[in-house]
């Protein structure tokens, strides 16, 4: 397979200054997907600026695996609701002109 398009944990790991126990707990959580390739375990590129989020919360909020969880679910639902108010307030539109 193909490993352009995906980072290795061992660099990440060096980089954010984490252990792969970290990305592990991650993953468990299901809060990432680490795939292995040859016997060495990678995460996708798109992933990366869900990493540094999850990341910037657990060092600089000390946010443990669960609280990060927590938080995540909690973004997406207000995006999710965003996105509803966007439509609804377009629908809204039509019946004000």
């Amino acid at each position: 397979m193909n490993t352009n398009n995906f980072i290795q944990i061992n660099t990440l790991c060096s980089h954010y200054k984490v252990t792969e126990t970290f990305f592990h707990n991650l993953n468990e959580n299901g809060l990432i997907e680490i795939l292995e390739i040859e016997k060495k375990q990678y995460i996708h590129q798109d992933s990366l600026h869900e990493i540094e989020k999850i990341i910037r919360m657990h060092q600089d909020l000390n946010v443990n695996i669960e609280g990060i969880d927590v938080v995540l679910n909690l973004l997406k639902k207000i995006d999710d609701l965003k996105t509803e108010l966007q439509s609804v307030r377009r629908r809204l539109t039509i019946y004000e002109n």
